[in-house]
């Protein structure tokens, strides 16, 4: 009888370590599906980096597949969607491709807003851990970044604000679509991927994306004028984030949701605001390159823009005071932090 409970014990014993082993060593698939292509500097210089830094860390564990260009389908404004409810465990996209959805968070795309796209980008993460909980509590966000100062590529030149009126103009969200209207410009909303087709076939007369993802696109060969802002503050920026499938993040071993985590933050913003920022430089000569015509808003112009558009951060204001927060200070919040990480 003793020998018998004895053996049954060891086989007990036996079991729980070989199941402990099987989790332990269990392969974690993750699913990051973006609208981009391989040959953008979100896949090639920021995911696929980001990718094989935690298969490596996690010394194959955690195994990261990537889908660029769509390929699981849908469409870009769907990819908050698709993370979820679990379609996919990651995807890196816009939150303002869902208008309305995250208000919050669209206060770093107001008119002069933007510095850096390192700065920025680490102003609006360090943001999140105040202000975005509640608004992205259904996924798991591992970065918040943004693009740098944004460009208005166009067919026809565009020196001032009189020469904007009547133009129809690409927008990827809403605060900069109402930037574009205030100007007399006729905002078109769509995801980036439908800029070119759009352009060539006549469908805007021109477009407000960084220099950075221009050159991928063909954005400059399409376009003969680019307009941009001078001083210390660009006229906007979209806010991205890299996020996951909530319930695969919490089901994750300790150990690998703190690789997640290390390789997550503030830190991961910064680097992805570099890495935009630099890129501007690539897709700037491309088009100098072309014989393209670079205008800059002198002063004056930049100084009347502001007038014009401040209205669009007092109508944010009042918004957000109207869902029972306090615009005011969550703008403050904002603007202290792009300073912050400015200096």
């Amino acid at each position: 009888m003793r020998n018998s409970i004895f053996f049954l014990v060891i086989k007990l014993v036996i079991i729980f370590f070989c199941s402990s082993s099987q989790v332990y060593s269990q392969e974690i698939i993750i699913k990051l599906h973006h609208f981009l292509g391989i040959n953008s500097t979100t896949h090639k210089l920021f995911i696929v980096p980001w990718a094989k830094k935690i298969e490596h860390e996690s010394n194959g564990r955690i195994k990261i597949n990537i889908f660029p260009s769509m390929q699981l389908g849908g469409k870009p404004q769907q990819l908050i969607d698709q993370v979820r409810e679990g379609f996919v465990e990651a995807v890196w996209t816009l939150p303002g491709y869902t208008p309305g959805r995250f208000p919050i968070v669209s206060v770093f795309e107001l008119p002069f807003m933007i510095t850096s796209a390192e700065a920025t980008s680490q102003a609006v993460q360090e943001f999140s851990y105040k202000h975005l909980k509640k608004e992205f509590v259904d996924i798991h966000p591992i970065v918040f970044h943004v693009h740098a100062r944004g460009v208005i590529h166009s067919k026809k030149p565009i020196k001032n604000i009189q020469d904007l009126k009547g133009l129809s103009i690409r927008a990827p969200t809403k605060p900069i679509g109402d930037t574009i209207k205030e100007l007399g410009g006729v905002p078109i909303f769509m995801p980036v991927p439908q800029v070119p087709e759009s352009l060539s076939r006549g469908v805007v007369n021109g477009a407000v994306i960084p220099w950075e993802v221009s050159l991928p696109l063909k954005v400059h060969e399409l376009t003969d004028y680019h307009a941009e802002i001078v001083g210390d503050r660009g006229l906007y920026t979209a806010v991205f984030i890299l996020a996951m499938h909530k319930p695969t993040y919490e089901r994750m071993p300790s150990d690998l949701k703190k690789i997640i985590d290390n390789n997550s933050g503030i830190k991961l913003a910064k680097k992805a605001g570099k890495l935009w920022d630099k890129a501007e430089e690539v897709g700037r000569e491309a088009a100098l390159n072309r014989g393209n015509k670079i205008i800059k808003f002198d002063l004056v112009t930049t100084n009347k823009i502001k007038r014009i558009t401040k209205k669009i951060t007092e109508k944010w204001i009042m918004d957000i005071d109207n869902n029972n927060k306090n615009g005011k200070e969550i703008f403050k919040d904002a603007s202290n932090l792009i300073e912050k990480y400015s200096e």
